[in-house]
């Protein structure tokens, strides 16, 4: 018996060693990059909604919680709202219009929240410009609807947002699965080469637009899974695959605590390999956002990533 245990006595050393090194390469508790987060805010100063009322057809517009401030949803007072209130990116969603323009906006169909119905696609920017954006938003279940008459004319189209704040960092989200307005959209970045933009959105569209543009950050769903099932495999080394170099990542914090070296540790090596992760909150989809005091102290302490807000105003005075 003695001569077993003394047998298994390297090997067990050796594994306990093996152990305490794999810890030690994936902890983060002693990681601190000495930066304040990155805020990103999700369609300028947006109203917000409950998150745990929203399915897939839900129309947002008409959940609004009640009004704490007077901004709309992509347009660029609310854009130039959130950089003011401390943003260091502001998201806003594109749409390709039947006369091939890229409109800003977020629905599938124009009836959820304008005096209109149909989809972007089947409307020219002119005819998207005249509408009332806040025609349908509602707190109470359609007794009153406090941004009624207020958004006419305030559906802008990329390229003024992009002229509006030139200065700045945009991310762009391409909300159609459609090859052409990812190719649209390139065609519009390649004018503006010095410009700081990421894109993000549906498999078809960032594909097309990669392809045509490879020198701009952009991300997807497809691109983000292909990142992580690599790092899964190779990440307790501290390896980072190329399919998660120079990209994004929008994460959950659900699913990043399944990753090695999740939190900090995890985002410094993005970092390093020139990837950004922003931190999406927990309860929604990819667009949940830290929004309340409550939700802002689930952020893992000395973050080094992005952090994802619908209320740039209450996130940032807590964050920073």
């Amino acid at each position: 018996m003695l001569k077993i245990v003394r047998r298994l006595r390297i090997p067990l050393a050796v594994l306990l060693v093996a152990v305490a090194g794999l810890w030690l390469g994936n902890n983060s508790t002693l990681v601190n990059s000495g930066n304040e987060p990155l805020l990103l805010a999700h369609r300028g100063l947006a109203q917000t909604f409950d998150v745990s009322r929203v399915q897939a057809d839900t129309c947002t517009a008409q959940v609004i919680l009640p009004p704490e401030h007077p901004y709309l949803e992509n347009t660029l007072d609310s854009m130039r709202a959130a950089f003011d209130a401390g943003a260091d990116v502001v998201e806003f969603d594109v749409k390709l219009t039947r006369d091939g323009r890229l409109a800003v906006f977020h629905d599938a169909v124009l009836e959820c929240r304008t005096d209109a119905s149909g989809t972007v696609g089947e409307h020219t920017m002119d005819e998207l410009r005249a509408l009332d954006i806040g025609y349908g938003y509602t707190a109470d279940g359609g007794v009153t609807y406090p941004f009624r008459g207020k958004g006419v004319g305030l559906m802008p189209d990329a390229p003024e947002v992009l002229d509006a704040f030139a200065g700045r960092e945009l991310l762009i989200h391409l909300k159609n699965d459609n090859a052409a307005d990812g190719e649209a959209l390139a065609e519009l970045l390649a004018e503006r080469p010095h410009q700081q933009l990421t894109v993000y959105g549906e498999d078809t569209a960032v594909a097309a637009f990669h392809t045509a543009l490879p020198g701009v950050r952009a991300t997807s769903k497809a691109m983000m899974k292909n990142c992580l099932l690599r790092y899964e495999s190779t990440g307790w080394t501290g390896h980072v695959p190329d399919a998660c170099r120079n990209t994004q990542l929008h994460l959950p914090a659900r699913y990043g605590r399944w990753l090695w070296g999740w939190p900090n540790r995890f985002a410094n090596r993005m970092a390093e390999a020139g990837t950004r992760v922003i931190l999406v909150a927990d309860g929604g989809d990819y667009s949940a956002g830290f929004d309340t005091p409550e939700t802002v102290n689930q952020i893992p302490e000395n973050w080094p990533g992005g952090i994802w807000t619908n209320r740039i105003d209450v996130a940032a005075p807590l964050i920073s």
